[in-house]
């Protein structure tokens, strides 16, 4: 029998066998603190007499009836369970015991340090409701899904349902929750704990009364600004419901805080779980406040999108979560206080595209998805940031009003379905005239990120005589395509004394082929600076004039609109990954320009690339110098800085992060014990914690004193920390304890994994990783095997000793992979990893000309 790795051959079959009905479950989560048992009664039809399967992830099984019939055991392998001569009209019930996990995969189980209390969340996204009920697994076999649940009686339990009142025995409670609508299994969830319950409401378009709740850990509950996210909750629902003509499609709507969570949130129908990061127990920068808005209407979107409508296979995964990066965009920007949402997505996740679609594993945004393995390795930034920007071309081609009247007839049409792209497509065709299946051929079905560039001559008087906006493609990936972008000019402005660079003409055209006139442009004076895909429509990498370049690399904090700065940002980070800029100079740009900058994405997102630049992308020979200078300027500018801002804040972080010399460690003591303040600054829990971080980069605190910070804060965020730390020390002993310790056991949590792989990667002395490289590749191929997708992932690309970026690292991965042919998808990720490998020895060789 098949292992776990579902094909999409098997489940087209399947699909043609088989239609679900109805799902009963009922858990007992009062049976141990490793095993819950699990019962699942299943109605579905399917074509009498066929054989098929249906998948359980179970440690064992007691029973399998199948109408009426028990099973012999053997038809269960702990994956799946093998169900033949199936008739018309079935009724197969499932006995078995299921495992917790501390994965953040299927019914995860946390204890907190605080209080000793225990908290349970699922996370089924892709393939794992199998680890808690028997299911038939793929996102096309909807059904309706009855949960039934006991569990201590003083808990709240939650799903996808409105929770009913519990019937109480003694010490334990039944919870018998109402069916919900027809659902993919990845979206039906289960929460379950003494969680703190925050409650409010608000009225839906068709006159309905929605109950919201916030829900969190009691040791956190205090921190919950619940208020706040209500009114982002509101706002994304008044947004919603009028742009998509179609009332909110669920009966309730909890937003769920839970621990060891592995991505952002999950858009479980009814019942979101986000991250506790997302609680702010200490000061964030505006970045995270502003992301965590973004993310509330994400998952919101994926109520209509998603969850109504959902996609037929996982290669339309694309569309699900481009839609709701989208959607959350425009709306945070449109209806909410963080109107330049825009600029922080050209920032954060246009940069994150550009740099997924130049690696080796690139793809067509819609994704040849073969098996789950696939899909498990393609949540990444084609999925969501390309497919996103590409949805923004999308909207500039078709037109706003017609993109949002074509979903909206979506909906209506394919709601509780299963669609596929062409689908949507059509509704967007019939809405705005456009023929879009050429359209959808060359962005959606080709993969590469096309580079644009002006051609520029004028006469002796500086005015424009010839304008063409040149376009190219990698030699891998040579498609040319459309693009609806703006060009805009900027000048510096008279009558500001700063010397603003402001817009003075702007034009908005198609670009089709490799070169395309502008006569619109001829006759103009040419300003100070020229900036193709001004406003951000196009999906594209963006280079300047030579005489633009050098007006943007003097002046680039004069420019005065946000989001045209971010895209000067963006383009000069470009032509520095692709050794068009050398590091060095890129390294000068950023010192002289960051200070003034008012966007707090665009800040985090530059000052986290210049660190790359400084550990990796300049010569080697320079490093250490080049270390020093930024964390001397950083120091600079945070001292510097407006009392409490942002800016301070976020200076003295990478500070923190990149100190590499006595006196910078002496300033971050100095920070610690209270000798040294800057105003505005209050060093709190999380801060405390980086800034001893920061003092283990430079080898100057102890364990001890990793201990005693953790003894006062001993919480799931104070564990975290204090593991990043520990395995920070830039010692060749405390690297390879941090790998032993990952390696040797499977017994931590996906957090404590997940920290101590950052604190691992984060050195000033890459040497100190040269003695785990070959343990890296002799351990990768038994560490897939052996742990689950979440936790294997993080192992191959947080081991990995992508600091030392060297010609040894480089021959090493490509010996790996020459001689490991047969593991695609951790091929793919060791694949990335060579690659940013190489792209920083190709930096750094023009650096060092």
């Amino acid at each position: 029998m098949p292992g776990d790795n579902l094909t999409r051959v098997e489940a087209q079959k399947r699909k043609a066998l088989v239609a679900v009905s109805n799902y009963d479950i009922t858990l007992d989560l009062t049976t141990g603190e490793e095993t819950f048992r699990s019962t699942t009664v299943v109605t579905f039809t399917a074509t009498a007499g066929a054989s098929t399967f249906i998948d359980a992830i179970t440690r064992s099984v007691h029973s399998v009836t199948l109408n009426g019939k028990s099973l012999d055991l053997g038809v269960a392998d702990g994956v799946r369970i093998q169900l033949d001569g199936l008739a018309q009209n079935n009724v197969l019930t499932v006995v078995a015991d299921a495992e917790y996990t501390n994965t953040g995969e299927g019914l995860h189980r946390f204890v907190d340090p605080v209080d000793g209390e225990i908290y349970l969340y699922s996370q089924f996204e892709v393939p794992d409701s199998r680890r808690v009920f028997a299911v038939f697994e793929q996102p096309d076999l909807k059904a309706t899904f009855t949960f039934t649940v006991i569990a201590p009686a003083y808990w709240q339990v939650v799903s996808n349902s409105p929770t009913p009142d519990p019937l109480v025995d003694g010490d334990t409670a039944t919870w018998r929750f109402a069916p919900t609508p027809i659902l993919s299994s990845y979206v039906t969830a289960l929460v379950a704990g003494p969680y703190a319950v925050i409650r409010s409401e608000l009225t839906s378009r068709d006159g309905r009364t929605i109950p919201l709740g916030l829900f969190s850990r009691k040791s956190l509950s205090q921190y919950v600004d619940d208020e706040y996210i209500f009114e982002k909750t509101r706002q994304g629902f008044a947004y919603f419901e009028e742009k998509f003509d179609y009332a909110y499609p669920f009966e309730k709507y909890d937003q769920l805080f839970v621990p060891e969570f592995n991505a952002g949130a999950m858009e479980n129908a009814g019942a979101i779980t986000f991250t506790e990061s997302y609680v702010f127990r200490s000061k964030v920068t505006d970045a995270v406040k502003e992301r965590r808005v973004v993310t509330i209407l994400h998952e919101l979107a994926h109520m209509w999108f998603g969850d109504l409508v959902t996609m037929k296979w996982w290669n339309d995964l694309w569309l699900n979560e481009s839609f709701a990066e989208w959607a959350s965009t425009i709306a945070v920007a449109e209806a909410t206080e963080w109107t330049e949402a825009w600029t922080t997505f050209q920032a954060m996740e246009k940069s994150w595209a550009y740099r997924q679609d130049q690696l080796p594993s690139t793809h067509p945004v819609v994704a040849t998805i073969n098996d789950l393995e696939d899909v498990q390795v393609n949540f990444d930034g084609i999925t969501y940031a390309k497919g996103g920007s590409v949805l923004k071309q999308l909207v500039a081609w078709v037109g706003i009003d017609a993109f949002f009247a074509g979903v909206a007839a979506y909906f209506k049409k394919h709601a509780n379905g299963n669609t596929e792209l062409s689908d949507l497509l059509v509704e967007l065709e019939n809405t705005s005239g456009r023929e879009l299946t050429e359209w959808s051929k060359l962005w959606l079905e080709t993969a590469g990120v096309n580079t644009l560039r002006p051609e520029i001559e004028t006469d002796d008087s500086g005015t424009i005589t010839t304008f063409a906006v040149l376009q190219s493609a990698a030699a891998d990936y040579p498609t040319i395509r459309p693009h609806r972008l703006a060009i805009g000019f900027y000048d510096i402005d008279s009558d500001s004394a700063e010397g603003k660079l402001s817009r003075s003409h702007r034009v908005e055209i198609d670009v089709h082929d490799e070169r395309t006139n502008v006569p619109e442009l001829v006759g103009l004076h040419k300003p100070a600076l020229v900036l193709l895909n001004d406003d951000d429509l196009a999906y594209a990498k963006i280079r300047l004039d030579e005489d633009s370049l050098a007006i943007a690399t003097e002046q680039l904090r004069n420019i005065e609109n946000p989001l045209a700065r971010s895209i000067v940002w963006g383009s000069l980070w470009d032509a520095t990954r692709d050794a068009e800029i050398k590091a060095s100079d890129y390294v000068g740009l950023v010192l002289a320009n960051i200070a003034t900058e008012t966007e707090s994405t665009t800040l985090r997102t530059t000052l986290s690339q210049l660190g790359l630049v400084a550990k990796q992308y300049v010569t080697p020979v320079k490093r250490q110098s080049t270390l020093q200078l930024v964390g001397d300027s950083l120091w600079q500018l945070a001292q510097a800085a407006e009392a409490g801002s942002d800016s301070q804040f976020q200076f003295v972080k990478f500070f923190a992060h990149l100190a590499s010399t006595d006196s910078h460690f002496t300033a971050l003591q100095g920070l610690r014990d209270g000798s040294t303040t800057l105003d505005g600054l209050d060093i709190d829990t999380d801060l405390r914690w980086e800034i001893l971080e920061g003092l283990a980069l430079g080898n100057k605190i102890t364990a001890s004193d990793i201990d005693q910070a953790l003894a006062a804060d001993n919480t799931a965020n104070g564990q975290q920390a204090a593991a990043r730390a520990r395995a920070t020390f830039p010692t060749v002993e405390s690297k390879e304890a941090a790998f032993s310790s990952l390696v040797d056991s499977d017994k931590l949590s996906n957090t404590i994994v997940r920290a101590t792989t950052i604190g691992y990667q984060h050195t000033n002395e890459p040497s100190a990783l040269a003695s785990v490289m070959d343990r890296y590749f002799d351990n990768l191929t038994g560490l897939w095997k052996s742990r689950s997708y979440a936790i294997a992932e993080t192992l191959a690309v947080g081991l990995y000793p992508a600091p030392l970026a060297n010609a040894e690292l480089r021959d090493a991965t490509r010996s790996w992979l020459e001689a490991n042919p047969e593991v695609p998808a951790l091929r793919r990720l060791v694949s990335e990893n060579l690659a940013g490998v190489e792209r920083a020895l190709r930096v750094q060789e023009r650096d060092a000309e």
